[in-house]
């Protein structure tokens, strides 16, 4: 699959503080690529950098790998934390005018209005628009040109279910029927959940892990969970006993297996013979958000 955007241990600190510490990720063509990370976890440094909007201390990106630099921008919409909308502008006016900006043709302005819902909002001026249709206008403005790579900077932040499901429709619009691949930064978990083909997880400005959404639906299955007085022993041990390697060792004394359990009389026999006292068993089906979460507060 054609790698659309790469990164290569980005860093960019501002003082002592690293807000971008080191992440690589690749994004392949038909992606929508959810970035996912708490507030301050360093997503708007990235995709600035990534945007060349700001400059990073070391690593490298790549656009379009092979593409001359001004080509590949060229290749490639954005939308950065809140749409700079002309907000005494209609939104076809703002998309004339984006046209003007970047030389491209006024004709398609219809198209785009029609794509995100706003043929109808005629005479009404962009400073009048709902959130929601801010933030639509803001995804249109940055369709202008017709770019492969749209990346977009928590455009679902502070929308309410509508605005939401209007934002997520015209995302998997703009995939499916228009070809497009998609960045798409946010910590609304349960959104990407519903869109993403892949994800990366960014934590304290380092990327704690990237997978596909295939991957992360093995990950969210059920899972036994048992409390122990020596988690990495007793992981040790699980593992043997089920022969898999779906055992995980994390803080506090759990370890979390995601492997199928078909003897669990076997398996704490085996843990009270190897010295290890289990004081805790539970069974729970897991969930993307409960996933993400720990891994952001592990990172």
């Amino acid at each position: 699959m054609e790698t659309v955007l790469k990164t290569i241990g980005l860093t960019k600190s501002y003082g002592k503080q690293k807000a971008v510490d080191g992440v690589s990720i690749e994004v392949r063509k038909g992606d929508i690529y959810g970035f996912v990370g708490k507030n301050g976890a360093g997503k708007t440094t990235f995709i600035r950098l990534v945007l060349g909007l700001a400059r990073a201390d070391s690593g490298s990106v790549e656009l379009f790998p092979g593409e001359e630099p001004m080509l590949a921008r060229r290749r490639t919409g954005s939308l950065v934390e809140s749409p700079a909308l002309y907000t005494n502008m209609t939104a076809r006016e703002n998309l004339e005018m984006c046209c003007t900006i970047i030389g491209a043709d006024k004709s398609q302005a219809d198209d785009i209005l029609e794509l995100t819902g706003l043929s109808g909002t005629g005479r009404k001026k962009a400073g009048n628009f709902s959130l929601g249709m801010k933030q639509r206008l803001g995804i249109g403005m940055a369709l202008v040109g017709d770019p492969e790579l749209l990346i977009l900077d928590e455009p679902i932040n502070g929308l309410d279910p509508t605005g939401i499901a209007e934002i997520r429709e015209l995302l998997l619009r703009l995939r499916n029927e228009r070809g497009k691949t998609i960045f798409i930064s946010s910590h609304i978990l349960g959104e990407l959940e519903k869109i993403s083909t892949r994800y990366g997880i960014i934590s304290r400005g380092r990327l704690a892990e990237e997978l596909t959404a295939e991957e992360l639906k093995k990950r969210c299955g059920l899972t036994t969970i048992l409390k122990t007085d020596d988690p990495a022993g007793a992981a040790e041990i699980i593992r043997r006993v089920l022969g898999s390697d779906k055992v995980e060792a994390r803080k506090n004394g759990i370890v979390a297996v995601s492997a199928e359990i078909k003897n669990i009389g076997e398996l704490t026999n085996a843990l009270y013979g190897g010295g290890i006292t289990v004081t805790e068993i539970n069974t729970s089906d897991s969930d993307a958000e409960n996933y993400f979460i720990r891994k952001m507060e592990e990172g």
